[in-house]
């Protein structure tokens, strides 16, 4: 059996009690005015709180909104175009985080604020009281026709990794996907959740990086898709058509490659009923598993049935190999 450190080198959670989290992301294009934009962003709120009332008869975790969801218009200088992060958009939506009593991601171009001498391309983390939780400052920016990075914003400098009641985010915004310092770092730093909030519905990048980590990504665009990958990067929810998608997650999973105990998961169904979940890709010969059991952690039944998570399997693989290069 793996030891403790062989088990968080492959940031194993499968020890821990079920963590289920409720989010939802949107796939909407925002335009127009402040006044426009924001009444945009509290209607999809909305939505995805009547969803998940219908759905899962309990509160939201998260809502994630796209790229540049905030700002003063569509177009034209950034000074003209940056809100304030205490000015009346941000009021409005923090009085939406008490109404709903959840965790918002609300990208904004934000005006100048503390050693920033320009405005930045952010996100702004607000949690279940209203209050800045956090904000990260996109540290990749489009480099425009004119030399300028998307007409004269500020990059960020650092990938901050934000605790939650819920768990560990982190955030990465469009450009960003170009970039893979950001999602490694966010990665060693204990992310469990990677938002990226995006003027691109790109699949490959996110999925790869999701696992690359290993954590779950999910995605809030303004076409196409919008989409939650598994950290072993396939696709557990997405929405192609609607602007709002709901969808829970547990952040105490184990990763299962392919063996003939494990039966693609049907073995653990046999054995466990309802209790066990999981998400199984047979063309990557892997899957993601949780327990629906408050009681028991997700290792508990995997080890009932002789089962070995990916990571150990991979240690052990690694140890036989460097045994026979001594």
């Amino acid at each position: 059996m793996a030891t403790d450190k062989e088990n968080a080198s492959f940031r194993s959670t499968a020890g821990a009690l079920p963590r289920k989290v409720l989010v939802a992301t949107t796939m909407a294009s925002f335009h127009g005015t402040a006044a426009q934009r924001t009444a945009q962003a509290l209607s999809l709120i909305a939505q995805a709180a009547e969803i998940q009332t219908a759905q899962h008869g309990r509160r939201l975790d998260l809502v994630v909104l796209p790229e540049y969801a905030i700002q003063q218009r569509d177009g034209g200088p950034v000074g003209a175009r940056a809100v304030a992060l205490g000015g009346p958009e941000l009021t409005q939506l923090m009085a939406a985080a008490r109404r709903y009593g959840c965790y918002l991601i609300v990208p904004a171009m934000l005006a100048p604020r503390g050693s920033n001498s320009a405005a930045t391309n952010s996100a702004v983390l607000l949690d279940r009281m209203g209050n800045v939780a956090g904000v990260y400052d996109k540290v990749h920016p489009v480099c425009s026709a004119d030399g300028t990075l998307e007409g004269g914003i500020t990059p960020g400098t650092e990938y901050p990794v934000f605790d939650c009641d819920f768990g560990r985010i982190g955030i990465q915004i469009c450009w960003d996907m170009c970039y893979e310092e950001g999602w490694l770092a966010l990665a060693e730093r204990g992310a469990e959740l990677v938002a990226l909030c995006s003027a691109s519905p790109q699949t490959v990048r996110p999925a790869m990086y999701a696992l690359r980590g290993p954590y779950h990504v999910v995605t809030s665009t303004p076409r196409d898709n919008a989409t939650f990958f598994s950290p072993i990067g396939t696709v557990l929810a997405q929405t192609t058509d609607r602007p709002v998608l709901v969808h829970e997650i547990d952040l105490a999973y184990a990763i299962l490659h392919w063996s003939a105990t494990l039966d693609e998961g049907r073995a653990l169904t046999r054995r466990f009923g309802p209790r066990i979940g999981y998400a199984y890709s047979p063309r990557e010969d892997t899957g993601v598993f949780w327990s629906n059991d408050p009681q028991t952690p997700v290792r508990t039944m995997i080890q009932e049935l002789g089962l070995v998570e990916m990571g150990q399997h991979i240690a052990a693989s690694t140890r036989a190999v460097q045994a026979l290069q001594r």
